[in-house]
């Protein structure tokens, strides 16, 4: 069931993050791009019109939001409120690649059946997959 975002506000938009921005508690709206469960620690990139930035949730994140967050799929518009922290693991292909939100409360506002290719990607997928 898809939640509300009644008293929340959006303080930032993904791609407008940076390392300067550690310790700041955000906001972020946007879809899933994609989410990696490792076991213990799952990542979540969440995208909207200004770039892509990585959620984080880890064995401090509440068992509530940690199950919600396992149940992510690509597509699924999210809301996530978080602090903003430095990552152990940098990626220099993104401009958000040296941060990460380690998410605080998560709510999925609608959820969406998996897209049969990734939307990133779609001008390599034939036209028999897209009609």
């Amino acid at each position: 069931m898809a939640e509300t975002i009644k008293g929340l506000k959006r303080t930032n938009y993904c791609g407008e993050l940076r390392l300067a921005d550690a310790g700041k508690e955000v906001t972020l709206f946007g879809w899933c791009q994609r989410q990696r469960d490792l076991g213990n620690l799952i990542f979540i990139d969440l995208r909207d019109r200004t770039g892509i930035i990585q959620l984080s949730f880890n064995d401090t994140t509440d068992r509530d939001i940690f199950a919600k967050a396992q149940s992510v799929r690509s597509e699924f518009v999210v809301a996530a409120v978080g602090t903003v922290c430095e990552r152990e693991s940098k990626n220099k292909d993104i401009p958000t690649g040296e941060i990460e939100v380690n998410v605080k409360e998560l709510r999925i506002v609608s959820k969406s059946e998996t897209p049969p290719f990734e939307i990133v990607n779609s001008e390599k997928v034939g036209d028999e997959t897209t009609l």
